[in-house]
């Protein structure tokens, strides 16, 4: 109410002063407008933001791909297969329940766009866009002031900035409490953090924007020119009737996305001897996700060391106070990157070791088998694009992907010191201030195991007749891999049929493809669960099982 107060008086001095009473009122519907986005954006949880934005962008992809025809008459998807296509789509999960050829170039165009907005990176260039809101822009000369150049009292800066963040600053208190001098220099103060808070947000948007840009322009540049010059790509794709520059843009932006969707039926696989394309693609698996944090630091210091811009130095020092959840410490970052690297290299190390000799890399050189096998390992944390069929390799590599995909983006292994040095008196407020609510959330396994329970209830059925295909560990893989947005799957094979039939198709199709449409309906619950997975990861927090 404080704030609505100072608004009025703001109002009225400025309604007396003005010439035309049109001028007044466009002041003040702004202004209302202004404070009413601000009031919102304060108030509403993150968490139902985000389902409503992924739940629409699903619909009006379903439609978009229902109203589109397929490159066939022959053959059109059904209804729920179309939904669970465009929630894939939109939640970067790539399970798929058809195969992909089946799209036509306008359908694989909207893919490619749902994709795009619904992938990590511009989904939080949206979060930032929408959170400059609570930095009113202002004109000030004074905009290049860093927090640490003023010479003030400290605490009475960062009250003040705390004030403004959260839009409780007050005129009548300030006017009541404070004497005119420190009064003027109080808002002289206030005016100079608020403008640089506004300015080091856009610049960061500006940064992230380039990001984006430069990766997705570069990157499927460079894929089209690689499938221009090397003959047996541009032969498979003119072979498939796809479009290079469709091929290269939806591969690029599936890859950074991390989606996993590739406009071919068999995935990466029918490109496995094409090692340079899988070189070229392999930097943008790590760019759009588990790197994006230190690319996205590195980005900025480089920036505020040749431009000697303020607010990208800001930026970097008060990387928390931006409210950009990608943005992390140097040494934070420093760990992610030899988290990620390590994380690879046990993969890689294993992976060799058990699959060179295998089915999946006959006819493959040994370079083009350490190239396979690198980009197969990068693609178990989160993008889900494969060079070998998955139901051919071992059990063992299997469980070690069931790992990889359930551990969260930026898993970093922290010292017990950094981290209680990072969550100090805050972790201590949070648990003492946690609702009934929240104690009886589960932990994530606790949901996954409820979700393969619900999937092995709606498949018994095929679970009894068809055992082989249809075992525990493939549902939990399918499951597993919907809720980290990977897009693995062991697919689904006729020769492993305990009773054959006749009418029996093999298909490049996922296995959930082969599921009732109630299991299909779970794992698009599972693939919107997995996607909003960072809102809910403290979950079970208050169970204690010992």
């Amino acid at each position: 109410m404080r704030s609505f107060v100072c608004f009025g008086r703001k109002l009225e001095s400025f309604c007396g002063d003005s010439r035309t009473k049109g001028a007044c009122f466009k002041q003040s519907y702004h202004g209302v407008i202004s404070s009413s986005s601000r009031f919102l954006l304060l108030k509403l949880n993150p968490f139902w933001v985000q389902l409503a934005y992924f739940i629409v962008l699903s619909l009006i992809g379903y439609g978009a791909l229902n109203i589109a025809k397929p490159k066939t008459d022959s053959f059109r998807p059904k209804n729920i297969d179309v939904f669970f296509t465009s929630v894939s789509a939109a939640t970067v999960s790539s399970m798929s329940t058809v195969e992909m050829e089946v799209f036509s170039n306008t359908q694989l165009i909207i893919m490619t766009t749902l994709m795009l907005i619904g992938g990590e990176v511009f989904v939080s260039m949206l979060g930032l866009l929408l959170a400059r809101s609570r930095f009113p822009k202002k004109q000030h000369p004074e905009n290049n002031i860093t927090f640490f150049s003023i010479p003030n009292n400290s605490l009475t800066s960062k009250s003040i900035t705390h004030q403004i963040e959260f839009g409780t600053d007050s005129c009548s208190t300030v006017e009541n409490d404070k004497p005119d001098s420190d009064l003027e220099s109080d808002i002289k103060l206030s005016s100079m953090t608020d403008s640089l808070q506004y300015s080091a947000s856009r610049y960061l948007c500006y940064v992230v924007l380039g990001y984006l840009l430069v990766v997705h322009i570069g990157g499927s540049s460079l894929v089209s020119m690689y499938v221009s010059l090397v003959p047996s790509a541009r032969n498979i794709l003119k072979t498939k009737a796809i479009q290079i520059q469709t091929f290269s843009i939806f591969t690029v932006v599936s890859t950074f996305a991390n989606c996993g969707f590739v406009p071919t039926n068999e995935n990466m696989i029918i490109f496995k001897k094409n090692s340079g394309l899988l070189l070229l693609l392999i930097p943008q698996i790590l760019l759009g996700n588990t790197l994006y944090p230190a690319c996205l630091r590195v980005l900025i210091w480089l920036l505020e060391k040749i431009t000697k811009r303020v607010e990208l130095g800001c930026i970097l020092k008060n990387y928390k106070e931006m409210g950009y959840s990608h943005l992390l410490s140097g040494v934070h970052c420093s760990l992610l990157a030899a988290t990620v690297f390590g994380f690879i290299l046990v993969q890689l190390i294993l992976f060799c070791s058990m699959e060179w000799n295998s089915e999946a890399m006959d006819g493959l050189s040994s370079y083009q088998k350490f190239v396979g096998s690198l980009f197969e390992v990068v693609n178990s944390r989160h993008t889900g694009e494969s060079i070998v069929d998955l139901s051919t390799i071992s059990s063992a590599i299997l469980v070690l992907f069931v790992v990889m995909m359930y551990l969260p983006p930026y898993t970093s292994l922290l010292p017990t010191a950094y981290q209680e040095k990072n969550s100090g008196k805050g972790q201590a407020s949070e648990n003492h201030g946690r609702s009934i609510l929240e104690c009886l959330l589960f932990s994530q396994l606790s949901y996954l195991a409820i979700f393969i329970i619900l999937i092995c209830i709606t498949e018994r059925e095929k679970i009894k007749k068809d055992p082989l295909n249809f075992n525990v560990l493939s549902i939990a893989i399918e499951v597993i891999s919907a809720y980290g947005n990977v897009g693995f799957s062991t697919g689904y094979s006729c020769k492993r049929q305990v009773k054959p039939e006749s009418s029996c198709i093999d298909t490049w199709a996922g296995f959930v493809g082969r599921w009732s449409n109630m299991g299909k309906l779970i794992l698009v619950v599972v693939m919107f669960f997995g996607r909003l997975k960072k809102f809910h990861m403290k979950g079970g927090k208050a169970w204690k099982l010992s």
